[in-house]
């Protein structure tokens, strides 16, 4: 579960914020005088990360040392694990595009995902250019480990071509070890190929549950049609899958919520909202939230009470 610490007001504030880093793993939020992101971070001590913006600046970059002459004021969340804090970077950077982030990680340097739907027979590889050529991008990711790892994980589990030609020849070696369906060979129909990509991008759009009801509705269809070897092969693809999805447990599932938290103590009581859309934690909220007396609100003929906070 994470937590999140609320903004602070003036350089001393901010010093003493410093002071109470804890030593976990998070995301910062680096802002301005105007209270504006300017820089998303991740790291794995967030006492020890933080802090080294502060201290010394021979050895920063110029770019950086001009960020740090602007934050006037920090933000951190805990994550429970590195992989988090790089899930959480990833998404809080793509919402509020920070003016450093994209000086010091420009995002042309940023690994994506790209899946080629725009051929009869689609790819998926990794890519540092994003072009408008029709083919579907998935990123920007913060680490090209995380690409590769998640690119694996997708041969594992679906038979992709990875050959960049088409034409009629012996099927590869990745088709005898069933990792390729083999359309270079004319080996499957383009419908059913399309069928499988349909799967992946859900899949990498966090969807998992789709590709769980779609590869079902395919392998049934299948078995109906007595194309037993291709219901077999999307048998074995759907408990995969299902066992993927067994080990997520950084989202909280696939839809849209808001996590609210309350603090309180004798300064005041804080209330932080955290808001969760696809499965995926997108940022948060804070106020503080002051009880006053109740109220008596006539509508019509009818009186209700209301509480206020």
């Amino acid at each position: 579960m994470t937590e999140s610490h609320q903004p602070c007001d003036g350089a001393s504030d901010l010093e003493q914020k410093l002071a109470h880093l804890p030593d976990k793993p998070g995301v910062y939020l680096m802002k301005d005088a105007n209270k504006r992101i300017i820089y998303v971070g991740k790291a794995v001590n967030l006492k020890n990360r933080v802090r080294s913006y502060f201290q010394a600046s021979r050895n920063h970059s110029p770019k950086v040392r001009a960020m740090v002459a602007r934050i006037a004021d920090l933000e951190y969340i805990v994550t429970a694990s590195e992989i988090e804090a790089l899930i959480l970077e990833c998404n809080l950077i793509k919402k509020h595009r920070p003016k450093y982030n994209i000086s010091l990680k420009d995002d042309k340097s940023y690994p994506y995902i790209k899946v080629t739907v725009n051929e009869a027979y689609p790819r998926v590889y990794a890519t540092r250019k994003v072009q408008k050529d029709g083919a579907r991008y998935f990123g920007p990711y913060t680490s090209a480990g995380a690409v590769h790892e998640t690119l694996a994980l997708l041969r594992k589990l679906f038979p992709l071509r990875s050959c960049r030609r088409l034409d009629e020849r012996r099927p590869c070696l990745q088709h005898h070890i069933k990792r390729c369906l083999a359309p270079c060979s004319g080996r499957v129909d383009e419908d059913q190929y399309r069928s499988m990509i349909k799967a992946v991008c859900l899949f990498l759009e966090g969807r998992s549950d789709d590709v769980v009801k779609e590869l079902r509705r395919r392998m049934e269809e299948a078995a109906e049609n007595l194309e037993f070897e291709q219901a077999a092969q999307l048998r074995d693809q759907l408990a995969a899958v299902e066992k993927v999805r067994e080990k997520q447990n950084i989202v909280t599932g696939s839809g849209d919520q808001d996590v609210i938290g309350l603090a309180r103590s004798a300064v005041g009581t804080c209330v932080q909202v955290f808001f969760i859309r696809s499965g995926k934690m997108v940022g948060r909220d804070h106020f503080p939230a002051h009880r006053q007396r109740r109220r008596r609100r006539r509508r019509g003929a009818r009186g209700i009470y209301e509480a206020v906070l």
